[in-house]
């Protein structure tokens, strides 16, 4: 969709297949939207196009509310890209400027912060700055909409330095202020302040997606995988809940997922036609918000185009008949890299005593959430000798990145030169702890005519009972 009057008849017919992958402005109202936007399509003439949304906001444009095009899912390029500006987006993404700024973010990626500015600002029309700033702006109106939390703490909370600049951005980027931001929010359920030192009472999410979601697959492979005391599914196939607790970097937190069938089509397994799965964040610190988002965004696969991936995988006379019977199939990844790591190498029993082991206990557990999975360099210690030791070891001092911005050449490199760890479950950590989506596993027969989707091509084997 490199071409203007190819990204304009999107416009025109309203198609939610790029929503996120570019975004509009209209210069006669100063707005911009997704692509889907229901509006009245504006005259050519008057349509501008942005990669991003903080391009769109650095040019003076402000979110449109009726389609809401902060809140669309992320491009999926992000994921395939193994370059800097791929790498650096899904960083961007996890809160990393928020939280260490531009040198940050430039040594994770190993290049200067002046390369780093320059290359965002080529592609993608906005520096890291921009792209974080959209990102807050995003982030507070969630809180403002949808948590008791005074505004000031809100501020801060979404990443903002002071209050000023956090009512300057709200009124750039919502042309609202953030008191009538909140007002003008849906008072379903009401708010529920947070008493310090607590979690909140549950942050409402509505994680959007793009075109189907097989959902039964994912539950049904994450009910198969979960470790007692930091995970649980309950409830029938259809609607089931996925529960976990998460280590985050200001403090922990507790997600719930629910599992969601199409309307009028009982055990579909197919997200609802809205697009979204709703979820429930409980956090003992409000700042944690936008990584608890995209961690749970990157397990479930919720930035993937299925209508690339389908359209690719479908015209293969093998896949064919696999992809029109589960259309919208997901590659599952991780919330937490390192612990999907060790527990690929350890299995599930092994993990489930790793965490009634060295686990650390939450404050205020919930119901069988009691625990966090044990960090690498308490595992390091705990268990000096073997290949579990090793991983571990070279988790906890950097030797095996697995973060949103890691290579995944190098890593994968670096994961072989580790004792012990075998060629499939290397694939099996590239996959889902480095969210690749096109890994082959050793031995299966996967043609490179499915690239770049052949994770998801072992997906649909899987399925088919063609591949263990």
């Amino acid at each position: 969709m490199m071409d203007e009057d190819s990204r304009y008849e999107a416009v025109r017919s309203r198609d939610a297949r790029f929503d996120g992958a570019f975004f509009f402005a209209v210069e006669t109202t100063g707005i911009y939207c997704r692509p889907s936007c229901p509006a009245v399509t504006p005259k050519r003439r008057n349509v501008r196009f942005f990669t991003t949304a903080a391009a769109a906001q650095g040019s003076g444009f402000r979110a449109c509310r009726r389609c809401r095009p902060d809140a669309v899912p992320g491009s999926a390029d992000w994921n395939v890209r193994a370059d800097v500006v791929g790498r650096a987006m899904r960083l961007i993404g996890d809160g990393v400027v928020d939280r260490e700024g531009v040198a940050g973010l430039a040594a994770r990626l190993g290049y200067s912060a002046r390369q780093v500015q320059r290359q965002l600002t080529a592609e993608l029309g906005a520096g890291p700055v921009a792209l974080a700033r959209a990102q807050r702006a995003h982030t507070a109106r969630v809180l403002l909409q949808t948590t008791g939390l005074p505004v000031t703490e809100i501020a801060f909370a979404a990443g903002f330095a002071s209050v000023r600049q956090f009512n300057d951005t709200i009124r750039e980027v919502y042309a609202m202020t953030p008191s009538a931001l909140r007002a003008a929010a849906p008072r379903a359920g009401g708010r529920t302040a947070r008493r310090p030192g607590t979690p909140t009472a549950g942050i409402p999410l509505r994680l959007a997606h793009r075109g189907p979601y097989r959902t039964a697959p994912v539950f049904d492979l994450l009910e198969r995988e979960a470790v007692p005391g930091i995970e649980e599914v309950t409830g029938p196939p259809g609607a089931r809940v996925y529960r976990r607790t998460l280590r985050l970097p200001y403090g922990t937190g507790i997600a719930a997922v629910q599992e969601r069938r199409a309307s009028g089509r009982p055990g579909s397994g197919v997200a609802h036609p809205g697009g979204w799965l709703d979820a429930r964040l409980h956090l003992t610190d409000p700042r944690d918000l936008t990584t608890a988002v995209q961690r749970l965004r990157r397990l479930f696969d919720l930035d993937a185009d299925p209508f690339a991936v389908d359209e690719r995988l479908g015209a293969d006379p093998r896949l064919g008949p696999l992809v029109a019977a589960r259309p919208g199939l997901r590659s599952p990844g991780a919330a937490d890299p390192e612990e999907l790591a060790v527990r690929t190498l350890a299995g599930r029993s092994v993990a489930q005593e790793l965490v009634r082991r060295y686990g650390k206990a939450l404050d205020a557990p919930c119901g069988t959430l009691t625990h966090l999975f044990p960090e690498p360099a308490v595992l390091a210690e705990a268990e000096p000798g073997g290949p579990l030791g090793a991983l571990a070891a070279a988790l906890a001092d950097g030797a095996v990145r697995l973060d949103p911005g890691a290579d995944r050449d190098d890593a994968q490199a670096a994961l072989e030169s580790l004792p012990g760890l075998g060629s499939a479950v290397v694939a099996a950590i590239r996959t889902r702890a480095l969210g690749d989506p096109d890994v082959a596993p050793p031995g299966a027969d996967i043609p490179d005519t499915w690239r770049p989707w052949r994770s998801y091509a072992v997906q649909h084997l899987r399925a088919a009972g063609e591949w263990e």
